[in-house]
């Protein structure tokens, strides 16, 4: 393993406690300790490797100050119970008052210390100082929320002591600490998983309830603070609501003040695949309908954290058993406004005629004229979207100056457009479109002279212009709405690149009232400067097309938090333009590429040329 820790460029070493107080590392797996040879060092940061266990030691007696600060953030990296190892490095005040979760901090590697000057230490030799410098690329809060950054330098000052220890010898300790952890990319990546709770989506007059992935990170194994395993601390983030940044649009139906029951810190299924969750007295007042979502919000949190398939939960509260949901009885909370069939896939053609490739065939089908003008008309068409339901078409012209809206299953006579650009320039002109999980369809007009985002209630209708407060200078490129209808993915050129940015869709009002805007915009996977496709992938993720500063074009996979993992690079290929994946994630990915035509990919596959006509494919949404 590979090394980045500890300061001036040096690497990061796990010391005998005989030298000094820091971290001890065992590997899941070894054998026996042996008895004979020296004493190396054993790197322990840079795979990430979750096997690898960190356990914390005490400081040495007579350690110096930088030990103590060495040390200290070795034992920062460790599984230690409630930190309490890791609180022998400071002060027995600062011990007390230290809140390790009140956030983590993540630098691109760990941090470089930087100690005081000679004569500083000649002028106070009974105190000192030392700054923890380094690349900040993400912080995650008190709430487990993950949040990316592009690099930022960070700066944080330790200052230390002289504290009479038990033996009434002086010792060095810390005194001023900051709350949280500050932890290497590589150790953050070891000792962190990355996990969906769900929530439904605000409700809104007529529409199904709809579950949103909120993404969070949560320890592996144990939880140093609670001492919960994986999936208790899971629940537990659930059941103390969604995070801030989705809290305006969705909702919870657990009681305010659920929690788990006290001391309960494993929930492991039986042997017959049923969980129970035991809660607080509070989830008691839910009645039988909001109880069964609750249930199905646990599902669908847990279904991907068991090592065993859960075929059943049951909630209990302080009087017994509340309600049970079985996982196959799920189908009422999934929302997205789907057909309830395979998706088709869907592309212009050389001739810019709309053509469907039909459901099941995993791209492979015999590709077939749309019902109604898109497929045969007379306007030729750039790009397309086809509602959720596949009962309505929209479409950009090829020159991208108008939008046109048709029905997929019957045959209708062309109609007037439903927007139109007028930018001179076809790149300045409208984007491709898209429509959300609640039937209302959306794009941007890049008019130089008036860039607007818009949206057509159910497609029909006069558009209504989306108030975007924090985009500022930048220019909506492309858009993607997710299938709960409440994230937007904006590809946003702001001088000389463009970058992926999420933001929240809120509403407020109902019917011909409701106002829509796009709030609260974050940079998504900020180390792609030059972002040039995006689509939505299931739940929780994005495909994206981008390269870093100075790189080559990837495809990678990115969270609904804008977080990225190392395994989600895909593999390589060339001049890619667009790409499309579809809310199941078993069907093939698909993308439009320069000098290959349409190409997919498929789980455990390589890329496969689909078509070498035709542009703009696209999977419903």
């Amino acid at each position: 393993m590979a090394t980045d820790r500890l300061g001036g460029g040096r690497g990061r070493t796990v010391r005998s406690p005989l030298l000094i107080g820091c971290a001890v590392v065992v590997l899941a797996g070894c054998g026996a300790m042996p008895e004979t040879g020296d004493v190396k060092a054993v790197d322990v940061s840079q795979t990430g490797d979750a096997q690898v266990q960190v356990y914390a030691v005490p400081p040495r007696a007579g350690a110096s100050a930088l030990e103590i600060v060495d040390g200290f953030l070795e034992s920062m990296t460790s599984d230690d119970p409630d930190f309490q190892t890791t609180r022998t490095y400071l002060t027995k005040q600062a011990g007390r008052t230290w809140k390790p979760s009140e956030g983590t901090t993540v630098l691109a590697k760990a941090p470089n210390r930087i100690g005081p000057s000679y004569q500083e230490k000649e002028r106070r030799p009974s105190e000192t100082t030392y700054t923890l410098t380094g690349e900040q690329v993400a912080a995650v809060d008190s709430q487990s929320s993950y949040r990316p950054f592009a690099p930022t330098d960070y700066s944080q000052a330790l200052h230390l002591v002289l504290e009479k220890g038990a033996d009434g010898k002086q010792e060095w300790r810390i005194d001023v600490v900051p709350d949280g952890l500050v932890l290497g990319q590589s150790d953050f990546k070891r000792l962190y998983r990355p996990v969906n709770k769900y929530y439904f989506a605000a409700a809104r007059a007529g529409s199904e309830p709809a579950l949103v992935a909120d993404p969070v990170y949560v320890r592996n194994r144990t939880d140093p603070v609670t001492r919960m395993d994986t999936a208790t601390q899971t629940v537990r983030t659930l059941l103390a609501g969604p995070s801030n940044w989705l809290r305006p649009v969705v909702e919870s139906r657990f009681p305010a003040g659920t929690t788990l029951r006290k001391g309960d810190v494993s929930l492991t299924p039986d042997d017959q695949n049923v969980l129970k969750v035991r809660l607080s007295k509070h989830a008691d007042k839910a009645d039988s309908v909001d109880c069964r979502m609750m249930a199905a919000q646990v599902l669908f949190t847990l279904r991907d954290l068991t090592a065993a398939r859960v075929r059943q939960v049951e909630l209990e509260g302080e009087h017994g058993s509340l309600c049970s949901l079985e996982a196959d009885d799920t189908g009422d909370f999934e929302g997205g406004s789907g057909s309830g069939a395979p998706d088709s896939q869907y592309f212009v053609d050389e001739k810019g005629h709309v053509r469907r490739i039909p459901a099941g065939s995993k791209g492979l089908g015999d590709p077939e004229p749309v019902i109604g003008p898109l497929g045969a008309g007379p306007v030729a068409m750039g790009a397309v979207a086809v509602s959720r339901d596949e009962q309505r078409g929209a479409a950009v012209s090829a020159d991208q100056r108008h939008l046109y809206v048709s029905s997929l299953v019957s045959e209708s006579e062309a109609a007037a457009p439903v927007v139109a650009s007028q930018a001179g320039k076809a790149e300045d002109r409208l984007s491709a479109p898209s429509w959300d999980g609640r039937g209302d369809l959306w794009v941007a007009d890049r008019d130089p002279a008036g860039p607007r985002l818009l949206r057509l209630v159910g497609g029909d209708g006069k558009p209504q212009e989306v108030a975007v407060p924090d985009l500022g200078g930048g220019r909506i490129e492309a858009l993607r709405l997710s299938a709960d209808g409440v994230r937007i993915a904006l590809r946003v050129t702001e001088g000389k690149h463009t970058t992926l940015r999420i933001g929240r869709v809120e509403r407020r009002g109902s019917g011909a009232t409701e106002q829509v805007s796009v709030e609260d915009l974050r940079t998504a996977a900020p180390q792609l400067t030059d972002v040039t496709a995006v689509s939505w992938s299931g739940r929780s993720r994005l495909v994206v097309v981008g390269k870093e500063e100075g790189g080559v074009q990837q495809v990678r996979y990115v969270q609904a938090d804008g977080s990225t993992a190392s395994s989600g690079v895909l593999p390589g290929v060339n001049q890619v333009t667009a790409v499309a994946a579809a809310d199941d994630e078993q069907l093939p990915l698909m993308a439009d590429t320069e000098s290959d035509g349409i190409v997919k990919l498929s789980p455990g596959d390589n890329w496969q040329t689909v078509l070498k006509e035709g542009s703009s494919l696209v999977y419903p949404g």
